[in-house]
């Protein structure tokens, strides 16, 4: 592997171009953007468009293949199958809609969105695994603010949506078709694994208040625009300003390499490590103590001596590693928590599914109100459902942001594990579906703030710790496959028990046999029983979270005792 000299690659420039790729992202979240076209042009009824916002949902969140191949490829390839994705994908919606081409089949569609939002799914997992590897001291920080600016990337397509494309269904698929495409492939050269900075690197944590501090701003800049566009009847010049303003605000991830060049740190206080990407070498150094002694690995240490290593707590244990290096003695030690696992080495271990429930019944119940966000408004009196969603995606927002950065602190400064917050969310989320469920007058717009919070938090605590309790090896897979419980939650709470309490109401209103799929629901009786059950499960989701946080308490007072991340295996192989 080849050796990478002081800032030849500063993960910060990996991380600015990470954030354009995020917001590539969210060209899954743009469905009901253009599904009115696909209702008037195609002449498609109501069953149809849901099941194509099924297909949607479902390409959006399979990641198992990009996850393998992100293990086997550099991160330009994954880029690259993605981007080919959103251009196939998104081409075949867009000659559909444009009527460039007529009478393509049902089945045609919905496989062409599946492959169009499944890009999100390559893109994700490129700059995640390779910017959580880049900063792997740092992994809380890293996966808020990816997954923050992947919240508010639906924001800025409606943006462009309203201020350039004129509401044009057919424009924004063009532009998704083309425009994401293009922004990839200008910049995929530049996310690339690099030299992690040095654990003593004074100034990173500033750095990161400041990629924090920028999207915050980004967030309110696109939540003021967007009721401005909506409120106001603005001229072109000024649409293309706020576009102007928006694309300024995204490049200022740039600023802190440009920073570093400019005015260089001193090597010997901060900066990159002359060492190869992964090497034990770099690992030691990274994860090292001053005020401790260990012993320094090289690249020819074995993974059974550098597992051993760690286990060794007395002099027998000394005497089995020497003769394991002599060739004596040879022995295979499976993984233990912390370790790097394969994905059938994690998915038998019960944290695995302990965190995979929690992650499920979070965001498997948060999406549910998302999914029928318009519908709980007009139930409850409210209207106009715009500003209920723009309230709901900055406060998701928030919640990945904040979420990943509050964990981070607290897992430093107290050796708190992570899902200990999955807990506490959870059960503000038990209060707020009872909110929901009461309809008391007043609460609505707190109880979508709360759910957008406590929704986007799981996202940002998830990610890090699979990391931290399977390794960074192949994080990517195993990751993956705990994001297939947002599309599971979504299928299950959303399309089997919302939208069953709900017709069967509308029923009762309307009269038996009488309600057609236009028929609205009016009243708290609409999602009473849903939400009622989803307090029960997010219920039972806290008392699995706290059972989980005591199982893995020992594995963060072992990864961050004393405050500094000491990473049992060499996990950037």
């Amino acid at each position: 592997m080849p050796v990478l000299k002081a800032g030849s690659r500063p993960p910060w420039v990996g991380l600015g171009s990470a954030v354009w790729i995020q917001i590539a992202v969210g060209n899954s979240a743009n469905f009901s953007l253009f599904s009115h076209s696909l209702k008037s042009v195609l002449g498609f009824n109501q069953q149809q468009l849901t099941m194509l916002g099924v297909a949607n949902d479902i390409g959006e969140n399979f990641g198992i293949l990009p996850g393998v191949i992100c293990n086997k490829f550099p991160p330009w390839v994954v880029l690259f199958i993605g981007a080919c994705a959103c251009f196939l994908g998104y081409g075949v919606i867009w000659l559909a809609v444009s009527q460039t081409v007529q009478s393509l089949p049902y089945w045609l569609l919905w496989l062409a969105l599946c492959v169009a939002t499944n890009s999100s799914a390559w893109f994700f997992t490129a700059v995640l695994v390779t910017n959580m590897r880049n900063f792997p001291l740092s992994r809380g920080t890293v996966a808020g603010i990816l997954k923050g600016y992947g919240g508010i990337s639906a924001a800025v397509f409606t943006v462009i949506y309203t201020a350039v494309l004129q509401k044009s269904s057919s424009k924004l698929l063009l532009f998704l078709t083309l425009g994401v495409p293009l922004v990839c492939f200008a910049i995929m050269y530049f996310v690339r694994p690099c030299t992690p900075a040095a654990g003593d690197d004074s100034a990173e944590h500033g750095h990161f208040v400041f990629v924090q501090a920028a999207s915050v701003v980004l967030g309110i800049y696109l939540l003021t625009t967007t009721v401005l566009t909506d409120v106001l009847d603005l001229n072109a010049p000024i649409s293309y300003a706020f576009v102007a303003v928006m694309v300024l605000l995204l490049m200022a991830p740039f600023a802190i390499p440009i920073k570093m060049t400019l005015y260089p740190a001193n090597p010997k206080k901060s900066g990159t490590l002359d060492l190869p990407v992964g090497s034990s070498d770099c690992l030691t150094a990274l994860e090292g103590n001053s005020d401790k002694t260990e012993p320094l690995l090289t690249p020819s240490t074995s993974e059974t001596q550098l597992g051993n290593l760690y286990e060794s707590d007395d002099a027998s244990d000394i005497d089995v590693l020497l003769a394991e290096g002599e060739g004596a003695v040879k022995r295979k030690r499976r993984p233990r928590r912390g370790d790097d696992f394969k994905f059938f080495e994690a998915v038998v271990k019960a944290d695995f599914w302990l965190l995979f429930l929690v992650y499920f019944i979070g965001v498997g119940s948060g999406i549910t109100v998302l999914n029928n966000l318009a519908q709980i408004g007009i139930a409850q009196g409210v209207n106009d459902t715009t500003i209920l969603l723009s309230l709901f995606s900055f406060c998701n927002f928030i919640g990945r942001l904040g979420g990943g950065a509050v964990s981070e602190h607290f897992v430093r400064l107290k050796t708190i594990p992570r899902t200990i917050w999955l807990t506490c969310t959870q059960v503000i989320m038990i209060i707020v579906y009872l909110l929901f469920a009461s309809a008391l007058s007043g609460t609505l717009y707190a109880a979508i703030a709360l759910l957008g919070i406590c929704y986007g938090a799981h996202f940002s605590i998830v990610i890090p710790t699979v990391s931290e309790l399977f390794g960074l090896k192949h994080f990517g897979i195993i990751y993956n496959f705990m994001a297939i419980g947002n599309p599971l939650g979504a299928l299950l709470f959303s399309g089997l028990l919302a939208g069953y309490v709900y017709d069967t109401e509308a029923a009762k209103q309307h009269g038996f046999g009488l309600v057609e799929n236009s028929a609205s629901c009016l009243g708290p009786n609409c999602f009473r029983l849903t939400f009622l059950v989803l307090a029960g499960v997010c219920g039972l989701g806290s008392v699995l979270s706290l059972i989980l946080s005591s199982r893995i308490k020992p594995v963060y007072q072992m990864l961050y005792a004393g405050g500094s991340f000491r990473h049992p295996q060499n996990s950037l192989h």
